[in-house]
């Protein structure tokens, strides 16, 4: 996949993973485009990056798509890939009531909902280019069941099926469909955590950055970068195992902390 002088629009690019594509894409030549929901994160990321374009909006409300499709299609009628890096991971016990019914699925609405709709509104668009590719950005929990994280868990569970399924449909398109599958990251996506998950098992954001765009750039389909590879194979060949030691161990340790 091309992606020197692609234009490019990635969803959650003010921090983590999102700002490092953006940091990277963007000495690779590609033409960027940013959108996340916090406007003086934007306005920050512009500073650093003068030659790429911002847009607020958040993935979890189908009306801010729907004005993000209008605004950047119109503005950018080359857009030829989209990568969906917006996220929301949190630590809950779900014995805990505190959580409404309305904030337990926040990390199914961006996670999973955003980046089905966000690919059902840009697909026709990216349909029509030469060279098209839709990159979703999962997660290797995808593989197995994060028990301090459950709702997480659920969503990147979805965004991996949903992407897989998209990619046999689209087989005959011109758009690539590429999965991102990390381990564990340093981001602020473990700010306010209650249990850090353990130094060792995390990956530096620009390496899993360097290691996906090589990947992508070989025409990778599923990419599994750093300790990724190993997660995904052991939750085949001992799942209980790894579901037990690796994700179950933090929750108790969330219990603990509450007693």
């Amino acid at each position: 996949m091309e992606l020197k002088n692609s234009t490019i629009l990635i969803t959650g690019g003010t921090s983590g993973i999102g700002l490092e594509f953006v940091s990277q894409l963007n000495k690779l030549g590609a033409h960027i485009i940013v959108t996340g929901r916090n406007l003086e994160a934007l306005n920050d990321i512009k500073k650093w990056f003068s030659n790429i374009h911002i847009v607020q909006s958040d993935v979890s409300s189908s009306k801010d798509i729907e004005k993000l499709y209008n605004d950047v299609t119109k503005q950018f009628p080359d857009l030829n890939i989209i990568i969906n890096c917006a996220g929301v991971m949190r630590q809950i016990d779900l014995y805990d009531n505190a959580l409404d019914i309305d904030n337990i699925t926040q990390e199914i609405n961006t996670n999973l909902s955003g980046t089905i709709q966000m690919v059902h509104k840009f697909l026709p668009h990216l349909m029509k280019q030469k060279s098209a590719a839709i990159i979703n950005v999962s997660s290797a929990i995808a593989f197995m069941s994060y028990s301090i994280a459950p709702v997480y868990s659920a969503s990147k569970a979805g965004v991996h099926s949903y992407t897989k399924a998209l990619r046999l449909q689209l087989k005959k398109t011109n758009v690539k469909v590429f999965e991102v599958l990390p381990p564990g990251v340093k981001t602020n996506l473990q700010n306010g955590w209650k249990v850090p998950p353990p130094e060792g098992r995390m990956m530096d954001a620009d390496k899993a950055v360097s290691d996906t765009i090589k990947d992508i750039l070989k025409n990778k389909l599923e990419i599994t970068p750093g300790l990724a590879s190993i997660v995904k194979l052991l939750s085949r060949i001992a799942p209980n195992y790894i579901e037990k030691n690796v994700g179950h161990k933090e929750f108790e340790k969330l219990v603990a902390l509450k007693n």
